[in-house]
């Protein structure tokens, strides 16, 4: 049931917002509807987190993690007053990762991983629609995984469970696919400007984290309206203090400038290291372990354990070590090496399956990068690097910046969250510079280039673009096209799979008229039942024929894709003398794809 869109019967409250969906007021009520919830929600979550993070390592191990003073809202008594148990300390990561596995695998197996980029995918991919479960699931995952100490963050999980709110609200009110993915962004925003206290850099990252070069711009309203919301709800809640206090910080000098391009300088090697290492850790190590999927998050927090005995600050989120980091208070050796551990420790925890976020390691890894560029350039040249508390903070938007490709939302967010917008000119310089050298590498990949290259989009590409285009713009005609006939055995059929070099293959009739379409696809399952052989034959398991003709437009070609399945469809022409039509060539999607993206490139230019 996990794709499929269940609309609710339209009575009493519900029946009136759906009748809102002609009112050009609509997005207003949404928004704001949307905003209450998921900001309740954040708060809810913030707490919990919380007040699990001090009983495990407050209480039960007696060692204590620090909090920024904006997220400083539990208190309990007893708090780092024992005797530190420092075995426990390095088994709670094995716990939380095995309690985050059982609940993810069991309930929503969609809920592993970094919150961020399933969001993405359901935007791309699924219509907008997220399981009414999956933002429970995240939650508790999350908790689980975060009081434990995996590394990782609680910003994607809260803009996944706020996502999930948008969707389900979409849901009941029986919007459309283009609407529910709106109201879907609309709640990440919400989330995110809750728990960050930042609600324009919050509504910008929701429209902007989708692609590398383009925004949804649909949904900006929508957006502002719910992340505004929720973040008044939290403070009105929660207080208005800011995540992190942060001293007065003047105006950027030209003498500062060398500095801030050396900290992008170093942030682009590292931001593709970082990368590269968290998904070799996911693809080549925990994907090929012989190991229950539940259990793999354990073995990735058994990794974090070992390097939390070294390097505690790389347990958790790690948001109060940012905070001693713009005090000043952190050896600049152990922030570098912080660097490293709490790269390898967010990449153990994700890439095992723990349920967090990497928004939030992301910025904790460019403040420690920043404040070794900083402090370090501080000691050597203290005349060119005056403020070092400063390049924490641009270290941790600008490196966010280059490995996750949304610049503006990450800078704006880091000015509101520390109320340093005299950090703006830096900041700006430093996250173009990163963007530009890491536009080919994001941390999320489910983030697509622009619009264009988004299923979510595909009837504006196919309207605008494919319906000028022509089939014989782009297929090559061949008369060695391999056919087989409806008597043709199973053992055949293999051979020529094998052995052809292509995906789909025509069944015609005696008379040459074409009955059917066989793929590698269909055959590949049983390609190995050699009991097929002997009483299998081609007419008994092809598809459907689909064809195209050489005038045919390419957005008919498109749907005849999407509806057959086949990698490739025959072009026909017609027969002379009354013979029946014949097959004159195949069109490969990937070249009618290639083809568009060259007509698009072609079109920009101009």
């Amino acid at each position: 049931m996990g794709g499929v869109v269940v609309v609710a019967p339209q009575t009493g409250n519900i029946g009136f917002l759906a009748r809102l969906q002609d009112s050009p007021t609509r997005w207003i009520v949404y928004g704001i509807i949307t905003g209450l919830a998921s900001g309740l929600v954040a708060v809810l979550f913030l707490f919990a987190l919380e007040l699990a993070g001090q009983l495990t390592f407050g209480l039960l191990a007696q060692l204590p993690q620090p909090s920024p003073p904006g997220d400083a809202i539990v208190h309990l008594e007893g708090v780092g007053e024992g005797e530190p148990r420092r075995w426990l300390f390095f088994l709670l990561p094995v716990v939380g990762g095995l309690l985050s596995g059982l609940v993810v695998y069991r309930f929503a197996p969609e809920a592993e991983g970094h919150g961020t980029d399933e969001v993405l995918r359901a935007f791309h991919q699924r219509r907008g629609v997220i399981r009414a479960r999956v933002p429970l699931v995240k939650g508790i995952a999350t908790i689980f995984t975060l009081a434990g100490g995996g590394s990782a963050g609680k910003e994607g999980p809260i803009m996944q469970i706020g996502a999930g709110i948008g969707s389900f609200l979409a849901t009941r009110l029986g919007l459309s696919a283009r609407d529910r993915r709106i109201l879907l962004l609309a709640g990440a925003a919400g989330g995110l400007g809750a728990i960050f206290r930042a609600p324009l850099g919050s509504a910008l990252t929701a429209i902007e984290v989708l692609y590398r070069e383009d925004f949804e711009s649909d949904a900006l309203i929508p957006c502002v309206i719910s992340s505004v919301t929720a973040y008044v709800l939290f403070i009105l809640l929660v207080g208005g203090q800011r995540i992190f206090a942060v001293p007065q910080l003047p105006l950027l000098t030209p003498l500062e400038v060398p500095g801030y391009l050396l900290l992008a300088g170093v942030a682009v090697p590292v931001g593709w290291g970082y990368i590269r290492l968290f998904y070799a850790t996911r693809d080549r190590i925990f994907r090929k372990l012989p190991l229950p999927r539940p259990l793999r998050p354990m073995l990735g927090g058994l990794g974090v354990g070992l390097i939390g005995l070294q390097f505690p600050q790389a347990y958790g989120a790690g948001w109060g070590y940012i905070q001693q980091a713009l005090d000043g208070q952190l050896l600049i050796q152990t922030m570098a090496w912080v660097v490293l551990a709490k790269i390898v420790a967010t990449s153990l925890t994700i890439g095992s399956g723990g349920s967090g976020g990497v928004f939030g390691p992301t910025l904790f890894i460019g403040g420690m990068l920043g404040g070794v560029i900083g402090y370090g350039g501080e000691l050597i040249a203290p005349a060119l690097f005056p403020h070092p508390s400063a390049y924490v903070l641009v270290g941790m938007a600008s490196f966010f910046a280059g490995v996750a490709s949304a610049p503006i939302g990450a800078m704006l967010m880091v000015t509101e969250m520390t109320g340093g917008y005299t950090l703006l000119p830096p900041l700006m310089l430093v996250s173009v510079v990163s963007i530009v050298l890491m536009r080919r590498f994001s941390i999320y990949e489910n983030q697509v280039q622009d619009r264009f290259h988004s299923p979510a989009h595909i009837a504006d590409l196919t309207i605008n673009v494919l319906e000028e285009m022509k089939v014989a713009d782009v297929f090559q005609p061949t008369s060695d096209v391999p056919t087989v006939t409806p008597a043709t055995g199973f053992e055949a059929l293999r051979g020529l799979i094998l052995t052809s070099r292509e995906a789909t293959v025509p069944v015609v009739d005696p008379n040459g008229r074409l009955v059917g379409l066989l793929t590698a696809e269909q055959l590949r399952p049983v390609m190995d039942e050699h009991q097929l052989d002997r009483f299998v034959v081609a007419g008994d398991i092809c598809a459907p024929p689909f064809s195209l003709q050489r005038d045919d437009d390419l957005y008919r070609a498109h749907e005849l894709f999407r509806a057959s399945g086949c990698p490739q469809i025959p072009v026909m022409e017609e027969g002379v003398g009354g013979n029946p039509p014949c097959i004159i060539g195949m069109l490969d999607y990937r070249d009618m794809m290639r083809a568009y993206g060259r007509e698009l490139a072609r079109r920009r230019e101009n």
